[in-house]
């Protein structure tokens, strides 16, 4: 039997370079999508951190943890939409099931 609904967490990072409203505005933008698409669960904003390596000459980024809820084919239209927003320098999504 198909799952219905599954567990997932996504952490992505935004060039701090933008300003930080713009950063928010990014966060939100994520936020409203997932829940327009399942249960939000919980937002786990890291701020601002180092990185482990560069990335496009950048050694910080802001981290930002959403958990959720949805449909199994909806992580898969998240990670291209990630990948298509400017701003966004790496995501990752995690099945927790």
């Amino acid at each position: 039997m198909a799952k219905v609904s599954g567990k997932y967490e996504t952490l992505f990072i935004v060039n701090p370079t933008l300003g930080e409203e713009e950063v928010a505005a990014i966060v939100d933008k994520f936020k409203a999508l997932v829940e327009s698409n399942g249960t939000l669960e919980k937002v786990d904003d890291w701020g601002k951190r180092r990185l482990a390596y560069p990335i496009n000459d950048l050694t910080e980024g802001c981290y930002t943890l959403i958990e959720f809820t949805s449909a199994p084919s909806f992580p898969a239209e998240l990670d291209r939409i990630f990948k298509i927003t400017d701003g966004i320098m790496r995501s990752i999504i995690v099945s927790l099931d």
